[in-house]
């Protein structure tokens, strides 16, 4: 499989700059797998495309204030840090632009010297472990000193920096909100669980594959980066429950997607678990966790969009994406939504 396989053209006005007014205001382009047939939506509406008795997975990671400017302290050139993730202590895996100006033992400092950090490892494609030193709480520093980490295709300034956020956020360690999520509310999941929905929460802090591109030719030879995940006992039940008596398991994003089946790729099963993933889900995967999905419009050629192709074959993946752009949907974080059915009928051939 080349990667230029899952291209397509996507208008630059498309790129969702902002989000809208109202979360749940997107609208939603539902793929029926069975009939091979799409049908406008919107998201409100997901209540009923999905079923009494179905779960819904949804990842609670909260986005860390991760963007820091600040000055190497021999020269006072700016450099720019995005925290990826904690290693050990105060030591954070992080992407430094532009990287050849940090090299092993370079100090940049942040906020007049109330955060100071310290390069103690070069890694590839400007990546960087840092050591940091200061007085106080570093969390209570990093929402003073830090911004949300808008991914580069949004150029406009975020207002309300909540908007990033899920609304049902929790644990805090996140170089990137789970986008799929953005469109609920407290009163859409409310409305979904009074139908008899179960709501399941998991946690995947997103890190450092979400910035990368593919960039091998061949899809086989790329390589993801491992992320943190968290599956608690009684999620799980919850899920091998719904599982066994023959409901739906429904991820919300790809994070959720790729949390479940690497648990049920391992064990056979739902079980409680934490550790680190980096399962890469492309056409040909048979899914074992996971019978739908609701996502975002994801990039050309990433993984993502590789990822929801091997639920939905390729060709019918890509005729969403054309009918999308014909009908104007917005894309990627602050974008429209879609909601991949289960199959009734039988497997998808990618």
């Amino acid at each position: 499989m080349n990667v230029n396989d899952f291209d397509f053209y996507l208008p630059e006005e498309l790129i969702a700059q902002t989000p809208l007014e109202a979360r749940s205001q997107s609208r939603l382009l539902v793929l029926d797998r069975d009939r091979s047939e799409l049908y406008d939506s919107s998201f409100t509406q997901l209540v009923n495309e999905v079923a009494t008795g179905d779960c819904l997975v949804l990842n609670d990671t909260k986005v860390l204030p991760a963007r820091l400017i600040g000055e190497k302290k021999e020269t006072g050139a700016v450099i720019e840090f995005l925290l990826l993730k904690q290693t050990t202590g105060d030591c954070w895996e992080t992407l430094v632009k532009p990287a050849k100006r940090v090299k092993l033992g370079t100090v940049i400092t942040f906020g007049d010297g109330q955060l100071m950090a310290t390069c103690v490892e070069e890694k590839e494609d400007g990546g960087r472990i840092v050591e940091f030193s200061y007085d106080g709480l570093f969390y209570e520093l990093l929402d003073e000193l830090g911004t949300m980490p808008l991914p580069p295709y949004i150029k406009e300034r975020l207002e309300d920096q909540d908007r990033y956020q899920t609304v049902y956020a929790k644990q805090l360690g996140s170089a990137a909100a789970p986008t799929a999520g953005l469109h609920f509310t407290t009163d859409l999941l409310n409305a979904l669980k009074q139908k008899g929905v179960s709501i399941v929460y998991l946690t995947l802090h997103v890190g450092l594959g979400t910035f990368r591109p593919v960039s091998a030719d061949d899809v086989l030879d790329h390589k993801m980066h491992e992320e943190y995940y968290e599956l608690t006992e009684e999620a799980a039940k919850t899920l091998q429950e719904t599982k066994e008596r023959g409901n739906h398991i429904l991820a919300v994003g790809t994070t959720s997607a790729r949390t479940l089946e690497t648990i049920a790729s391992k064990h056979g099963r739902f079980v409680a678990e934490t550790g680190w993933t980096s399962i890469f889900i492309y056409p040909g995967y048979t899914f074992k966790g996971i019978d739908g999905l609701v996502t975002n419009f994801h990039l050309p050629k990433s993984t993502l969009v590789m990822l929801v192709s091997a639920m939905t074959g390729k060709d019918f993946l890509l005729g969403a994406y054309a009918h999308a752009v014909k009908n104007n949907y917005r894309f990627f974080s602050f974008g429209d939504a879609m909601f991949i059915r289960p199959l009734v009928k039988g497997e998808i051939r990618n």
